[in-house]
């Protein structure tokens, strides 16, 4: 499979998605070359949705998770600092604290970008984001249309935006977009990585950066979205 983007794109992805091969860890599609903008991967073919591969993803998705990164915010190996989520800049910038790193880099510039108010949630930022984590491997961007289903029985990753990250911003992704037995994943991967208590409150917090970087690219219900899901982290 080949794909034509810009160069900045294509070496992040590659990155990310060498990063991303971990022992046990969910399959991803092998990177065949990386240069000048085209990407050349392992096409997938797809698949059914299976109930025993949403749980066999969940467990690997933990794997992946656990597998850990150098810091908040650390590009793959030779990834650029200056990387992609979709069509959005993301700054991988590292960092030793999760909180200050989050709000700095993942939800002030694209609540200035959009035009949206969320002073208060960087302001309190500390006090929301439950009990310290060590990094985790990051997707980055896992939506379910990057949750690809194979004609193997295996649920494989694709299009990361991959960073060294705190794994509840995952998985709120998934909840954000939908995914397949979604109940079953979470439930496999609490299994094998167990989340600290009051994960469930803090979902809109780890949505707030996907919203915004749609508020960012396409406006409309997002920022609409953006600012619930501010309101509701704010309630906790």
């Amino acid at each position: 499979m080949r794909k034509h983007q810009s160069p900045r794109a294509t070496t992040a992805e590659a990155a990310g998605l060498r990063w991303l091969r971990v022992e046990g860890g969910p399959p991803v599609p092998f990177v065949h070359s990386a240069h000048e903008g085209e990407l050349v991967i392992d096409e997938i073919p797809h698949g059914e949705l299976d109930l025993q591969a949403a749980v066999t993803f969940g467990r690997r998705l933990a794997a992946l998770h656990l597998a850990g990164a150098p810091a908040f915010g650390a590009p793959p190996p030779g990834g650029p600092r200056e990387a992609t989520i979709g069509m959005a800049s993301m700054l991988n910038e590292p960092a030793s604290e999760w909180p200050s790193w989050f709000a700095s880099h993942r939800i002030e510039p694209y609540a200035r970008e959009a035009g949206i108010d969320m002073s208060e949630v960087c302001a309190r930022i500390d006090e929301l984001t439950g009990p310290p984590e060590p990094p985790a491997r990051l997707h980055g961007d896992l939506w379910s249309g990057n949750v690809l289903w194979g004609a193997d029985d295996q649920v494989w990753l694709i299009d990361p935006a991959a960073h060294g990250g705190h794994r509840e911003s995952d998985l709120a992704m998934l909840q954000l977009f939908g995914c397949p037995f979604l109940d079953h994943v979470l439930g496999a991967y609490r299994e094998v990585a167990p989340l600290a208590d009051g994960w469930q409150a803090r979902v809109p917090l780890h949505q707030l950066f996907p919203l915004l970087v749609h508020a960012v690219l396409f406006g409309g219900g997002y920022r609409t979205q953006a600012i619930s899901a501010a309101r509701a982290a704010l309630l906790g």
